[in-house]
């Protein structure tokens, strides 16, 4: 028994647990500490919101958690976890025409974008094709050899272009245009910018190959699995315990955090160089978003039919529309018609209630100039394509930036990638690293013979492969104690 290592976790999102329930399965002792009344992160959900429906308090489409390397090996699905699919994985609506459908296959896909269907699975056959080994690819540290090569090379070349820029090469209609840059918006900056083409290549694929799930009954089954995984080994968690200083934590082999590196930089007893220090206090954060939770009378009535049976709905117009929007949001201003993520979870789990979910790309830690002028500009956005929402809105729920950061202390200024992904910080992330998820190595372990500090890791969603519920940090993470641990 006096072999067995130790390992503390603070925060217990997705990736926290992720890493907890990685090394448990591993014969570690891990205990999670989680300063909220209930884990999960930005995966919870309630029944109190709207009493008599679910509402997922934060992510809420799981195209890469359905995906995700992680959550097969840890078998989330013996622990409970089950996915539901909507009739179409995505819609994009436009004014005054037909909107362009994800659906769950290339060619179905295809087929509904009449004179760009070539063009289409010209762009995506390679990806659908070989979803695996680009999942491998990039799921993991840039900064490495990739484990498929020809692979990446082959995806490289147009992925590093921007996507409006790449989707006007590629397509003719506005329809497979804004399909495709939407998509790449998932990364919160422009389409204008470099390298957004690989999220709406990759965003496109997944849809086309696993889908845009929901997690059934809410996305805290994702959460509950988790813990169900880690309990099942062992681990504990233990909540309402604010962690301000790790070595508070008692002696263990490893401490892994799940937090962004600004709030790693002020943590008591973590061993940072200069560099390190200088490198985290600098971290950039990125555009936030306002989020909105309408319980609705009735469905949506989208005027494309079709949109009701979407369980995404990316609500931005044309690729020049929601550029320009988002730019806007970037430099500080409130767009007149903000890009709008929906997300109709009753179209693939109609035991949830009628609940619509969106969020709008705001500034950064954005306060309202009056009440209600977010409430406004996403329903007056929605109301473009859905002429007479206003009328099946029974009760609305607001989050501001500043209410989702005092939920999540990760999501500072409401930023829910964990900081910026435009730039450098899209591939170094938290910093230039070969090892980016440890940020210190123990000598001997905290309790071990030597009397060393602990090795410290980051499992955020500030390492790699960056956001999204997914758990790949976290598991990154502990991949890195392991190796570190044999090494040692």
């Amino acid at each position: 028994m006096t072999n067995i290592k130790r390992a503390v976790v603070v925060g217990a999102g997705p990736n926290g647990l992720s890493a907890a329930a990685r090394l448990a399965s591993q014969g570690w002792r891990v205990d999670v500490y989680e300063a909220g009344a209930s884990a999960g992160g930005a995966a919870r959900s309630s029944g109190e919101v709207f009493p008599g429906a679910v509402v997922d308090l934060g992510a809420a489409a799981h195209p890469f958690g359905v995906a995700s390397p992680a959550f097969r090996a840890l078998d989330l699905e013996s622990y409970g976890l089950r996915w539901c699919h909507a009739p179409y994985e995505m819609a994009h609506p436009l004014v005054g025409q037909e909107a362009a459908v994800l659906s769950a296959s290339l060619e179905q896909t295809a087929d509904g974008l009449g004179v760009d269907a070539r063009a289409w699975e010209q762009l995506h056959g390679a990806v659908v094709e070989h979803i695996d080994e680009h999942l491998e690819n990039f799921l993991g540290p840039m900064l490495r050899v990739p484990p498929h090569p020809l692979a990446m090379m082959r995806f490289g070349a147009p992925a590093v272009l921007p996507a409006k820029f790449l989707g006007e090469k590629f397509f003719r209609t506005e329809a497979a245009r804004a399909l495709f840059a939407g998509s790449a918006v998932h990364a919160i900056v422009s389409p204008t910018k470099p390298m957004t083409s690989a999220f709406g290549m990759l965003f496109g694929a997944l849809g086309m190959t696993r889908g845009w799930p929901v997690a059934c009954g809410g996305s805290q089954a994702i959460v509950d699995a988790l813990v169900g995984v880690l309990e099942a080994h062992g681990g504990r968690v233990h909540l309402n315990s604010l962690v301000e200083d790790i070595r508070d934590l008692g002696p263990a082999d490893a401490v892994v955090l799940n937090l962004t590196p600004r709030q790693v930089a002020g943590l008591g007893g973590v061993d940072l160089s200069v560099r390190q220090r200088r490198g985290f206090k600098r971290w950039r954060y990125g555009t936030a978003v306002y989020k909105a939770d309408f319980l609705l009378s009735e469905p949506v009535p989208w005027a494309d039919p079709r949109v009701r049976e979407a369980s995404t709905v990316h609500v931005g117009g044309t690729v020049a529309e929601f550029a320009q929007a988002e730019a806007e949001a970037a430099a500080g201003r409130l767009p007149e018609h903000p890009f709008v993520m929906v997300c109709q979870q009753y179209a693939a789990d109609p035991g949830r209630g009628l609940v619509l979910w969106s969020y709008a790309h705001v500034p950064h830690g954005y306060v309202e100039r009056y009440p209600g002028e977010v409430r406004e500009a996403i329903m007056r956005s929605i109301e473009r394509f859905a002429p007479g929402f206003r009328d099946v809105v029974l009760r609305t729920q607001m989050s501001s930036p500043v209410q989702l950061e005092a939920w999540n202390p990760n999501l500072v200024g409401g930023d829910i990638a964990g900081g910026s992904m435009a730039g450098a910080q899209l591939l170094l992330r938290p910093g230039l690293s070969v090892r980016p998820h440890r940020v210190s190595v123990g000598r001997g372990g905290a309790s071990g013979a030597a009397g060393g500090p602990a090795g410290v890791y980051l499992a955020s969603a500030s390492t790699p492969p960056g956001a999204g519920v997914h758990g790949m940090a976290g598991w990154w993470a502990a991949e890195q104690v392991l190796a570190d641990c044999e090494a040692s």
